[in-house]
């Protein structure tokens, strides 16, 4: 006996999701040459972290990939382009679920605190050395 069973109709079959492909910034502006010293263009295929994107977010072809990925190597060997950047964050540091801090413990009060007076001495110090170390 054959096996008659009914096949469904997938559902990426069923609803194909039509999309324009993105076209590269090499074929916009016609270049004929990727190269490595022509940084304006090599940073369109970075991220805001200095990494490479990949091939879906570019629009690049495969042999376009291939060639932005090997200047974009070349340029940081150079030094023309980074390895990485540092992106600010808002806060870096985070209490631990119970509210106390995983650093250094709180100050409880013990130790000897400057005063004002102090402060302002220190500070009318380091102001006449500034001063001497500047004539």
């Amino acid at each position: 006996m054959a096996n008659t069973k009914k096949s469904r109709p997938r559902a990426k079959d069923a609803n194909p999701r039509k999309y324009k492909k993105k076209t590269s910034p090499i074929v916009i502006e016609k270049v004929e040459y990727v190269d490595y010293k022509n940084v304006d263009l090599l940073q369109r295929f970075m991220s805001d972290r200095a990494k490479i994107r990949n091939r879906r977010v570019s629009g690049n072809d495969v042999q376009q990939q291939r060639d932005v990925a090997n200047a974009i190597k070349i340029a940081r060997e150079m030094g023309l382009l980074p390895y990485a950047k540092r992106v600010a964050s808002s806060s870096r540091q985070r209490g631990s679920r119970d509210g106390e801090g995983r650093g250094r413990p709180r100050d409880t009060g013990d130790a000897e605190t400057p005063d004002a007076a102090t402060v302002a001495e220190v500070d009318a110090e380091t102001a006449d050395t500034a001063e001497t170390t500047e004539a």
